[in-house]
């Protein structure tokens, strides 16, 4: 057994094992720096990733504001137009009430005149005879 320990390093067989295990840590070597190199470029990725939503967050913030902004000045436009609207319709009715109310009170002077005059009509006529109204037309037209 010595023989084949003895020929195996006469042969070389620590310089074929040294080769293999050089060979064997280059290969892990660049395995190693491939990894480094993959770990860099993921912290890269999540950087870049945490940097873009921390942008949309901002983003998001900003849009909502701008949102209940807007959200507020329609609000404030509604209840404005809301009570012009209002004043315009009780300014209406204001009117309306105004105009019926002339109507109702002209219709009432109207009967009222009607009235009085048939009124003073048959007051006329059962106070005044022929005889009268001869000498109230001759009055009246020697006042012309």
């Amino acid at each position: 057994m010595i023989m084949v320990f003895a020929i195996a390093l006469w042969k070389g067989v620590p310089g074929i094992i040294a080769g293999i295990l050089d060979n064997r840590i280059a290969g892990i070597r660049k395995q190693l720096d491939e990894a480094k190199a993959l770990r860099a470029e993921a912290e890269a990725l999540r950087d870049s990733y945490a940097k873009k939503t921390a942008d949309a967050e901002k983003d998001i913030a900003a849009l909502r504001a701008g949102a209940e902004k807007q959200a507020a000045e329609i609000v404030e436009k509604a209840k404005a137009d809301a009570t012009a609207l209002i004043e315009r319709h009780k300014s209406l009715a204001e009117e309306k009430i105004a105009t019926a109310e002339r109507s109702a009170v002209e219709e009432l002077r109207a009967k009222v005149a009607s009235a009085a005059a048939e009124a003073a009509r048959k007051l006329i006529a059962a106070k005044h005879g022929e005889k009268e109204d001869s000498k109230l037309a001759d009055e009246i037209i020697s006042n012309i």
